[in-house]
């Protein structure tokens, strides 16, 4: 292949070094892979060896893309894919680094869904068939999707859902109360029965605080 001519700091990325062959670029690597390959100006570079760091720094590269991804918030395995696909990385990359993951304890979908299911039910509750829904699109299997969300949680998750809204709808009567806070609780997928039970509850409890 030929000798290693000069080797400079990325300009963008500190982490990173632009490696030249005879005087041109030949390839970019992690400033870790070659202080561990023990590259360095006047290093013979071979076609296999070539191949090889790029492939590690490929995949190094894929790890560390989907480690910060899953800084912002748990991911399922479906997300980590897409993000490492739409960044270039092939298939057996992907794979890869998704097993990796996994042996690390840092991909996990039950625990994913366990989240997704617990987040919502804290901050916007909605039904079970649309939590359900929102797992399948993020890629986690029915089987998985089936153990985590339970139906049977749809009466308490409708009436936490259904409190904020019911305080901004204090000074309406009860046929705008139903109509809006109906609307409100079908937009979360809840079933009529749900919304018609949850109503009644909410409007009867208004009543008995505000008693003429």
């Amino acid at each position: 292949m030929g000798k290693i001519t000069e080797i400079r700091e990325g300009k963008r990325n500190k982490k990173r070094v632009n490696v030249f062959i005879d005087g041109k670029f030949a390839l970019a690597l992690k400033v870790e892979t070659v202080i561990k390959n023990k590259l360095r100006v006047g290093s013979e570079l071979t076609d296999g060896l070539m191949v090889q760091l790029v492939g590690k720094d490929n995949a190094e590269r894929a790890m560390d893309i989907a480690v910060r991804y899953l800084g912002y918030r748990p991911r399922s395995e479906a997300e980590i894919g897409t993000k490492l696909r739409g960044r270039g990385f092939s298939e057996d990359v992907t794979n890869n680094v998704i097993a990796r993951l996994k042996e690390q304890g840092l991909v996990d979908d039950t625990a994913f869904a366990r989240f997704w299911k617990e987040n919502r039910e804290t901050f916007s509750p909605r039904s079970s068939w649309l939590t359900r829904r929102e797992l399948r699109q993020k890629g986690v299997a029915d089987e998985v999707v089936n153990q985590v969300v339970d139906t049977g949680e749809d009466e308490n998750n409708a009436y936490q859902a259904a409190q904020g809204k019911a305080r901004r709808l204090r000074a309406v009567d009860r046929e705008i109360f139903r109509q809006r806070l109906g609307e409100y609780l079908k937009r979360r997928g809840f079933n009529y029965g749900v919304i018609n039970q949850t109503i009644n509850k909410i409007w009867q409890e208004k009543v008995n605080s505000n008693p003429d």
